[in-house]
């Protein structure tokens, strides 16, 4: 039978932090361990608003999964081993990978001039290689899961509103791939008009910029 254990809550002096547990039990142990692991990513000195940890045993497999958000971007990692803590370890380890990218990338922003783009499309490259494939793989899913349905007119089901943030296109590609995102709406800093960049099927974006 599925056991769901009550989420850990803490507030640290710069960021809360909440632990669940699905079909395990969060002890104290396992509290103590995550919050020492945590512990590193702070010497990145970058400013963190909230984090949560999920800890899922599904068929001997442990599945952890760790959420982390910054200011307007959410970072995402997860481990699956045979081991809670090992899992732990791999899926805190890819957070500091990414955190250890994004602060570069903010150095780098910032050691170099803004480009003047002048077309109305452009075909940008990633500032580095990234995972994609579990992105692509959910997408193929998604589609032929879709395909196999009876063709019904689409509607709108949900309605959001949510601020555009102003970003350069440094900024805009770095937070598409931190979060996995596939487009991303936003305003150009450099001339505040409307622009959209989405990721393509080779890895690449496209940025859309509808006000010209």
């Amino acid at each position: 039978m599925s056991r769901k254990s009550k989420a850990a809550e803490f507030v640290d002096e710069d960021y809360s932090l909440t632990i669940n547990g699905r079909n395990v039990q969060v002890t104290e142990a396992m509290e103590g361990y995550i919050k020492d692991k945590l512990s590193k990513i702070e010497k990145y000195d970058i400013p963190i608003i909230d984090i949560t940890i999920t800890m899922d045993i599904q068929r001997f497999e442990h599945h952890v999964n760790l959420l982390v958000k910054l200011n307007h971007i959410l970072i995402k990692s997860s481990a699956v081993t045979d081991d809670m803590y090992a899992s732990i370890d791999k899926a805190v380890d890819k957070i500091q990978t990414q955190l250890k990218k994004y602060k570069q990338k903010i150095k780098d922003h910032h050691a170099k001039p803004l480009e003047v783009v002048d077309m109305a499309v452009n075909v940008l490259r990633p500032l580095k290689e990234v995972e994609a494939a579990e992105i692509n793989e959910e997408i193929e899913a998604e589609n032929a899961s879709q395909r196999d349905k009876e063709y019904r007119p689409h509607h709108i089901v949900k309605q959001e509103k949510k601020p555009l943030k102003y970003l350069t296109l440094d900024e805009a590609i770095m937070k598409m791939e931190l979060s996995g995102e596939v487009f991303l709406l936003f305003r150009n800093e450099v001339d505040r008009k409307l622009n959209v960049i989405y990721r393509r099927e080779d890895g690449d974006y496209d940025l859309l910029m509808p006000e010209g």
